[in-house]
């Protein structure tokens, strides 16, 4: 079948390659995609407009669209299709826009977790006009403090202030001063948890679901997990703590309750749910709903998956994923982003790498990258995932950093610490 993959990142090359493998493939297209995708398939730029797809998609015989990044889901991209009579019969791998609102929306999120008895933090939700209640409710909390846009803001919309000083502060700059446009119009704060986070990924057909690999990913860029917020700068996968008897818990209280919930409400979901989990001793509690997987995750857990992706994905058409046998390597895989010299803030571009073909035993998955004449640049804060199998971590681990040691540009910088907190 002809298969087009929307997505630029690492994310998108990890799901390329895991497409590439299938015996069901005949083309794939990704869009815009990344010098890396260009081995796993045919890059093209359509662009965001729904309706340049719905043309390339038709040109080009489409039969399954895979939808990488969570913008075209909260726009609203499956309705589209579904409501189309000419794309109607094309799978769309991702959910509906309702679906996709419990990442677009925290708000929705949270409601949506009490609704359905799924532990998480207590919250409230605030806007301009509540701002004094905002700063009330605060006052009801134990530091340090949790603030988060109700909207996407491309990853960096959550706040965790120290003292209720800087809380108030924050509350403000975004409620009054728009600090992440209209995504922090509506501002949910919650309480702190304390405990150590890990990312429970899940494919559902909207009916039945599989738990992919568990994973944990790093996402500040400071060792020691200090500094400023990332798109995240590394992650393993299996997480030692998410063992037999946590996952169960998770399963239990979390991931059922979830698939029952969007059944009941009928909101149709077909796709990825990246359940953002905080192991409070040995209890689990949800940080956070994305809607499609996370990067770097995808890059420690795609490679785990052994059974054909594209088998999976077209279970979907007749709700019977749960007649797919499901096989995950039993090895780790560790992932170590490298980045540009002074990302996350001001970065510089351009710069030339070296060193790739050198690298060996690993898969060096594009972020941002340009070719230019021959040569391999840099294009973006987060430049290039290296990942590793290992039958320990530590092996993983090592690997590497053996190889990430052999790429090098003007600038470069990478965590030296991944998976220490873990061994």
């Amino acid at each position: 079948m002809n298969v087009l993959l929307l997505g630029s990142g690492a994310r998108e090359h990890a799901i390329a390659l895991k497409i590439k493998e299938s015996s069901l493939l005949t083309k794939l297209f990704i869009s815009p995609g990344n010098p890396g995708t260009t081995l796993c398939g045919i890059n093209v730029n359509i662009g965001s407009d729904f309706s340049s797809i719905k043309d390339f998609v038709l040109k080009n015989n489409i039969e399954m669209l895979v939808v990488g990044p969570e913008q075209p889901l909260v726009d609203g991209i499956w309705d589209y299709f579904h409501n189309d009579s000419e794309l109607k019969d094309i799978l769309v791998v991702g959910p509906s826009k309702m679906g996709a609102t419990l990442e677009g929306s925290k708000d929705f999120a949270k409601a949506f977790m009490q609704k359905n008895n799924i532990p998480t933090a207590r919250y409230k939700t605030f806007y301009k006009d509540t701002l004094q209640g905002g700063k009330d409710f605060l006052k009801t909390l134990n530091p340090p403090y949790v603030l988060k846009a109700d909207g996407l803001a491309a990853g960096k919309g959550v706040v965790i202030p120290e003292t209720i000083e800087e809380a108030e502060k924050e509350l403000t700059q975004m409620l009054e001063c728009a600090k992440f446009g209209e995504a922090s119009a509506k501002v949910v704060i919650e309480e702190f948890l304390k405990g150590i986070e890990c990312s429970v990924f899940v494919l559902s057909d909207g009916e039945n679901y599989k738990i992919l690999p568990v994973a944990k990913d790093y996402k500040r860029i400071g060792e020691g997990d200090t500094g400023l917020n990332t798109g995240g700068m590394g992650a393993v996968s299996p997480v030692p703590f998410a063992d037999e008897t946590f996952m169960q818990k998770v399963e239990q209280r979390i991931v059922i309750p979830t698939i029952n919930g969007l059944k009941k409400d009928n909101i149709e979901y077909q796709g990825f749910i990246f359940i953002g989990l905080m192991n409070v001793g040995g209890e689990p509690f949800v940080i956070e709903y994305n809607v499609r997987m996370g990067d770097p995750e995808t890059e420690s857990v795609f490679p785990r998956i052994k059974s054909d992706i594209l088998e999976a994905f077209n279970s979907f058409r007749k709700k019977s994923l749960d007649k797919i046998n499901f096989e995950i390597d039993s090895r780790y895989a560790t992932t170590v982003m490298m980045v540009a010299g002074g990302y996350p803030e001001n970065y510089e571009k351009g710069k030339e790498i070296k060193g790739i073909e050198k690298t060996n035993d690993c898969i060096v998955f594009h972020a941002g990258t340009k070719e230019n004449e021959g040569k391999m640049l840099t294009n973006g804060g987060r430049v290039l995932a290296v990942t590793c199998y290992g039958n320990t971590m530590q092996e993983a681990l090592n690997k590497c950093y053996e190889n990430v040691d052999k790429i090098d540009w003007e600038g470069k910088y990478y965590r030296k610490d991944i998976g220490k907190d873990l061994l």
